[in-house]
Order: structure tokens, then C-alpha cells, then sequence
């Protein structure tokens, strides 16, 4: 049987795939390399890259008009600034990859006299160009993962394919592809003092193309989907389809994931008799987040770049003074990491990733508040929001400033206190959905609690999860900071969470405004009282 791929790139024979040609305009790529042209293909991680690199170089050499070599040189990350070793690693790489696809020994057996006769500021341009001359077919080069070198040797890197260039096709490689998560302007290379930078356009001025591979499309998620049921029999239902869709908005792991997880690693779901149900996916994504895998556990290394964190903190603040500040090319970086979308508005790029972020970014501070879900669940099994948010109201005035010192993301700091807080009473059998984004202005919280308790979904022999499939209590919570004045804050807000209550079919709202002033004192930032707004109350919290 095979089975969604979430490790490296995929095996048609073993995996459920899309057609790895298929993820990009191949018409394309093959004229830049007829016109032997030097371009970037870029995506972010875990996209589906290689593997379509990998189905790239098969393709042309089964036409048979050129001779093409995929090549991974991130084993030479490790040499970083020690140019010897880099080339050194690069060349032992390019000659076992000859050897192993191409039945080609001719880099294998002669790179070292080329190391030891040209040193390493050389050496990759004599390989090169002697392996080309030594082909009757012109030499189609792709190099996986180039940006993960790092400074003097991707320098070197990228200078000798430089050099090599006006020598081809009859003296060196006729085309070649630089496949990374970055496009090469985001190659920043330091010098030798630390201070100046080198960006890898300047270094490789002879690309005449980026490409970037982009996730997968609505029916393309529905043709991986649909190849499980073709195989096994098991259906899919439309919402559970939708769900997936929704949940990764295509980002490939993503949906190879989700689908992992609820088919082949959830009880239930192993059940091929028993179709996927929009529940179970809910499931499989928590299952995900809460164990974090490698790939999510990926993004907070990510969050911890200065050039990631300035965007991101401007996108969970909201705050329209925050987003006017941010330069276009660390938004640019972070579109083409993954995390972020820039249509209709700069935004996560999806729903998982908006959740897991929040998570990450106050997960001690979650494991270390005290408060307890009991204290807050009525004897009917309600959440009590009144007496939730009036607790976090006094922690909120307590201990904020030593709390939101910790924050790396200080200007989100409230906003992310505040889903600290709920997230550790939620996590007993709740959920919290997110809406945020640049220049936004707020941050809107959906909190859903399943009336019917674990316990007795457990007692009858249910899943825990068919809970959801029962009534389920809703409380929108809308986060926003005091801007132009209380009154004004609250009448916007108002029709803000108004809004978002009526897109979440719920009557029970809450809206939070932060005031940030350290000169105004306690007294007059905190408050609570209900307004109506069209007819429902909505409570107000000061803070």
C-alpha cells in the first residue's frame, strides 16, 4: 500500500503523489535551458522541490538532448567559512552523483589532481569545465540546497560558476539550476570583517530568472486525496476535503500530514471502512501541533531571525504603525520562507501555522501559569468566560510587566499574554482559532468548547474527538490596542466583533482593548461594563 509522504521527496511507487512535472511550467524550464540560460528555482521547505528536481533530471536525460546531474551540496554547510573544505565536499558530491545517475566516473576519479592542481578558488570551474568537454551532450547542472553555504564558500561557489559561464555549452555546464528555499538577492553573504554584505545577486549576476514553486492548488489537494480512496476504497467526505484544504491552504507537507495522520496513524482512521470526516481532520491537526513536528518545530528557529521577527511581530500586533516600518525585503524574505501570504493582506500563510505560532511563542509561559481549566468550567460543562477574563484581568495587572519582559516579541506582548492564558485553560479539551494580520488592527480569537465532556464520549466508547460532532459552545474574543482614543477604540471594536460573531454564528462576544500607555494608571485602564452593538451585548474588558 503506499501512503502519504511527510520525510523527503516522494517515490511514486511507495508514496501517493502529484506529478512531480506537473508542479511547475515545465515548458518553460525547457526553453531557459534550450536558451542555456543560468536560473534560480526556490521554495520554501518541504514544498516538494527536489523531488521535482529529481523528475527534472530524469526528464532530460530520457529525451536524451542534454546530460543532466542533480547535486545536493549541503553536506558543505558545514565547512562554512573554510573555502577548502566546501569545494572540497562539493566535488566528492558532484563526482559520486556522476558515478551512481550517470554511470560517469570521470569527476570521481580525477577531482583530487584538479583540487590539488588548481586549489579550491579554481577547482570547481576546471571540473566543470574538463567534465563538459569529456560529454558529447551539453551538461545540465542542478545544484540542491546552494543556499544553505555559508559565506566565503558560497562566495566561491557561485564566483567559479560565474567564471565557467562564457565557456558554455562546449566548455561547461550549458545550463544550471540553483534550487534553495531563498531566491539568490536573499543570499547575504558577510565579509570578512563581519560588517559589510554581500548579496548573492551580486555574486551571481548571470541568473537571468527566478522561479518560484508555489503549494498546491485546491484540486490538486483533491487528486492526492482522491488516490488514497482509489487504492484503499476509504472516502473522503467534501467537508473533510475542504477541511484540509482550509487547514494547510495547500502548503504540500501540510496536506501530505494531515492526511498521514488521520488515515494512517489515528485509530479510527485505519478503519478503511469508514470514511474521513471534517471532525477527524480537526483532530489530526491538534495531534500535529501538540507534537510538534519536526516540520512545525522547524518555524521557531525561523521566528528567532531578526528579518522574520520584525515582520511576524508587526503581523500578530496588528498594529498599523508596526507594518509601516517594515522594509519590502524582509516581507518579501518571509513570503518566500512559507510563513506568510501577501494577497489579499500580509498574513500567516495558514491556518496551522497561525495557530502553532502564538503556541510556540508563549509555550513556557503557558507550562508555568497556575490557573487550572476546573476552575473555570461550570457544573453543565461551560466554559465561564466572565470569570475567565476577569481573572486575566487581575493577572493581566499583576504580573504583565515582568511577563511581557520575557517576550521576544514584546510588541505583540499583550495580545500573546492573553492566548498564553487562554490556550493553557483551552488545552484541557478546547480549541482556539486565529484571525490576524498586518496593518489589521486587531486580533480575533474564537474560542470552541465541546459541551459534552471527554470523559463521557470515553465511558460511551467514542474517540474523544466525536465530541465535536455534538453541541459546542462558541465565545469570539476580539484583541485590540486603545488607538485615537477609549470611546473611539470601543465604537470600532464594537463593529468589529459584532462581525466576527456573525461569521462564527455565535451571540457571545468579548472585546479586550490594551491600553499601552505606561503613564495612564492602573485605575483608569482596567474596566469592564457591556455595550450593545445591533441588538447583542458584547462585553469590554480595559486592561
Amino acid at each position: 500500500m503506499r501512503f502519504f509522504n511527510t520525510a523527503g521527496p516522494v517515490n511514486q511507487a511507495k508514496h501517493y503523489t502529484v506529478p512531480p512535472l506537473e508542479r511547475f511550467d515545465l515548458s518553460e524550464i525547457e526553453t531557459l535551458i534550450a536558451q542555456e540560460k543560468y536560473f534560480v528555482l526556490h521554495a520554501p521547505r518541504q514544498t516538494g522541490k527536489t523531488s521535482s528536481m529529481l523528475a527534472l533530471v530524469d526528464h532530460l536525460n530520457a529525451n536524451k538532448n542534454y546530460r543532466a546531474l542533480y547535486c545536493n551540496v549541503e553536506t558543505a554547510q558545514t565547512a562554512r567559512e573554510d573555502v577548502a573544505k566546501g569545494i572540497k565536499s562539493i566535488l566528492v558530491t558532484l563526482g559520486n552523483r556522476a558515478a551512481n545517475d550517470l554511470d560517469d566516473d570521470y569527476l570521481s576519479q580525477n577531482w583530487k589532481d584538479i583540487l590539488a592542481e588548481c586549489g579550491e578558488h579554481d577547482a570547481l570551474t576546471v571540473s566543470l569545465t574538463r567534465f563538459s568537454q569529456a560529454n558529447d551532450l551539453p551538461l545540465v547542472l542542478v545544484i540542491d540546497e546552494v543556499d544553505a553555504l555559508v559565506g566565503d564558500t558560497l562566495i566561491s561557489v557561485l564566483r567559479q560558476i560565474r567564471s565557467g559561464y562564457p565557456q558554455r555549452p562546449g566548455q561547461f555546464p550549458s545550463s544550471i539550476v540553483l534550487c534553495g528555499v531563498r531566491d539568490v538577492r536573499d543570499y547575504r553573504i558577510h565579509s570578512g570583517s563581519g560588517k559589510e554584505i554581500i548579496t548573492g545577486g551580486s555574486a551571481f549576476n548571470i541568473k537571468a530568472k527566478s522561479l518560484r514553486m508555489g503549494d498546491f492548488v485546491k484540486t490538486e489537494v483533491g487528486l492526492l486525496l482522491a488516490r488514497h480512496t482509489h487504492e484503499t476504497g476509504q472516502k473522503f467526505t467534501p467537508d473533510a476535503v475542504a477541511c484540509i484544504w482550509h487547514l494547510s491552504q495547500g502548503q504540500p507537507w501540510l496536506v501530505n500530514a494531515l492526511a498521514y495522520e488521520v488515515c494512517f496513524e489515528m485509530k479510527d482512521g485505519r478503519d478503511r471502512t469508514r470514511s474521513i470526516d471534517k471532525e477527524m481532520v480537526e483532530q489530526a491537526k491538534e495531534n500535529l501541533i501538540f507534537r510538534r513536528e519536526t516540520h512545525l518545530d522547524q518555524l521557531a528557529d525561523k521566528l528567532r531571525e531578526s528579518r522574520v521577527h520584525g515582520v511576524i511581530e508587526g503581523v500578530l500586533s496588528g498594529r498599523a504603525e508596526v507594518a509601516g516600518n517594515l522594509p519590502e525585503d524582509d516581507i518579501q524574505y518571509v513570503t518566500d520562507l512559507g510563513l506568510i501570504r501577501r494577497k489579499p493582506q500580509v498574513a500567516i500563510a495558514n491556518p496551522i501555522y497561525r495557530e502553532i505560532i502564538p503556541r510556540m511563542l508563549t509555550a513556557s509561559t503557558q507550562d508555568t501559569l497556575s490557573h487550572q481549566a476546573a476552575w473555570y468550567i461550570t457544573p453543565d460543562h461551560r466554559l465561564d468566560m466572565d470569570k475567565l477574563m476577569t481573572a486575566f484581568q487581575e493577572f493581566f495587572q499583576e504580573h504583565s510587566a515582568h511577563w511581557l519582559e520575557r517576550f521576544q516579541y514584546k510588541e505583540a506582548g499583550p495580545q500573546l499574554l492573553l492566548q498564553a492564558f487562554l490556550q493553557r485553560i483551552i488545552n484541557s479539551g478546547g480549541r482556539i482559532e486565529r484571525e490576524y494580520g498586518l496593518g489589521r488592527q486587531r486580533v480575533d480569537l474564537l474560542v470552541m468548547w465541546p459541551l459534552e465532556p471527554e470523559e463521557a464520549a470515553l465511558q460511551a466508547g467514542r474517540p474523544a474527538w466525536t465530541r465535536w460532532q455534538g453541541p459546542v459552545q462558541k465565545v469570539v474574543v476580539e484583541l485590540k490596542v486603545l488607538h485615537k482614543g477609549l470611546e473611539h477604540t470601543i465604537a470600532k471594536g464594537l463593529d468589529q466583533t459584532r462581525a466576527y460573531m456573525d461569521s462564527c454564528g455565535t451571540t457571545d462576544g468579548h472585546l479586550v482593548i490594551f491600553n499601552r500607555d505606561p503613564d495612564v494608571p492602573w485605575e483608569e485602564k482596567i474596566f469592564h461594563r457591556t455595550d450593545t452593538c445591533r441588538g447583542i451585548p458584547i462585553r469590554i474588558w480595559g486592561m
